[in-house]
């Protein structure tokens, strides 16, 4: 089972963004939550709220914080506002002010019977695949035709 959150529109740039969420994947809640408190980064602090969000979605589907990881997190681009700063002589440069949307997955880890009664599930015998053969074809290469004379006066 999965617990997902998101948030989006966040004024912070993706590439900003990643930077912190690349700390925290595939790490377990409590592991990603001590390392989020510690960053000092914008994008720690949005991650951080968006991480206690997934948590009180998996409580809310019955699924043990303590076994919690998570399994998938990202943060993609949103829309981009343009503005224009002045510049001297009559000029203006344009400014791109960025926005993201952060989601994440929780996953609950398996358990050692968990996993094996999975893996008996998967290990049943494939059906067996026949394979025709290719026969060669023998390629002909045509030689070319000399003109004769008579097509020559032509």
């Amino acid at each position: 089972m999965e617990a997902k959150a998101k948030v989006k529109y966040l004024r912070i740039g993706p590439r900003k963004a990643r930077i912190v969420l690349d700390l925290v994947r595939s790490k377990s809640v409590q592991d990603a939550f001590d390392i989020l408190t510690n960053c000092n980064k914008k994008a720690a602090r949005m991650a951080e709220q968006l991480l206690k969000s997934a948590v009180a979605n998996a409580k809310i589907k019955k699924m043990d914080e303590g076994s919690l990881y998570i399994a998938d997190i990202r943060a993609d681009g949103g829309p981009i506002m343009k503005r224009f700063m002045s510049r001297s002589m009559g000029r203006a440069d344009r400014l791109l002010k960025r926005t993201s949307h952060l989601s994440i997955t929780l996953e609950e880890k398996q358990t050692v019977e968990q996993a094996e009664a999975v893996e008996s599930v998967a290990k049943k015998p494939a059906a067996k695949k026949t394979v025709a053969k290719k026969t060669a074809v023998k390629k002909t290469v045509k030689k070319p035709v000399k003109k004769t004379a008579a097509k020559a006066k032509k």
